[in-house]
Formats: structure tokens, C-alpha cells, sequence
């Protein structure tokens, strides 16, 4: 499981059907599933998000985390995290979960997550846009499985 969290100002994801999910201050976090991800995947990356110290203290430094700084959480599905364009410039998806296990992996990420306080979400398979405010700007790249 990959994830790219962002510290924003403020966040809004969006569909053809209006606005799915909206924050104010805290994180955006864009979410890709691989093949295999399991509870540890899930755990891992969740305690992460939770626990990341990106927002500052009363010294300016990022020393506080999301419910220190009671910020908000804005949590996006997006396969194309999973590209691979090491060969070539096409992007291939063959690491990707199929759309039913990632939807699955995707949910149980949120649930973990929602252990810790509300969670904001866009919609799963849509085309969204999604409009933030990069606060610093502040960008975080997890893996799972350690790659980076």
C-alpha cells in the first residue's frame, strides 16, 4: 500500500454528483492498493497517518500530529498510485489490487482510521477532482512495504 499525505489549509474532493467529502486544516491522504496488501499493510500505513508529527508545535517545528493538532482527515482511493514507469512512459498497473480486493483493503483502511476520529472520503472507481491547499507545502510518501 502506498500513500502521498499532504498537510493542507483545506480540502475538497468532488464527482460529477457534487461534493463527496471536504476538510479544513489537516491531511489529505491519496491511497493506492497492491496485490497482497493485507492487515499489516493496513495497520502499518494507518498508524502513520495517525501518529505522522508534520504540524507544529508552539516552537514552529513539526512536531505535533493530527489530533495534537486537531486537524481533519480527507482519504482518497487512487490505483494510479501503483503505476510503474520504469520501462517506458506508459504507466502499468500490473501491481495494482483488482478494483473488488482494493475496495475491500481501501474500506478497511478506513475503518482503521476512523478508530482515531471522523474521516472524510472521496468515491471509490469515480473521477474526482480534488482542490487543496498544500500547507508549507508539506508532502509525506509511505510504502508499505518499505521501498521508500
Amino acid at each position: 500500500m502506498r500513500a502521498v499525505v499532504q498537510r493542507v489549509t483545506r480540502a475538497c474532493v468532488s464527482t460529477a454528483d457534487g461534493i463527496a467529502g471536504q476538510i479544513g486544516s489537516g491531511l489529505v491522504v491519496l491511497v493506492g492498493v497492491a496485490s497482497g496488501d493485507d492487515t499489516a499493510d493496513i495497520e502499518y500505513i494507518a498508524s502513520k497517518i495517525r501518529e505522522l508529527r508534520v504540524f507544529p508545535d508552539e516552537n514552529g517545528k513539526m512536531n505535533r500530529s493530527l489530533a495534537e493538532a486537531n486537524g481533519q482527515l480527507l482519504v482518497v482511493s487512487q490505483f494510479t498510485l501503483m503505476g510503474d514507469v520504469r520501462r517506458g512512459r506508459r504507466p502499468a498497473f500490473d501491481s495494482a489490487a483488482p478494483p473488488d480486493r482494493a475496495r475491500a483493503t481501501f474500506e478497511a483502511l478506513l475503518d482503521r482510521l476512523r478508530t482515531g476520529g471522523p474521516v472524510e472520503t472521496g468515491v471509490f472507481q469515480a473521477h474526482m477532482d480534488v482542490d487543496l491547499n498544500n500547507d508549507g507545502p508539506v508532502t509525506v510518501l509511505l510504502d508499505s512495504r518499505r521501498a521508500f
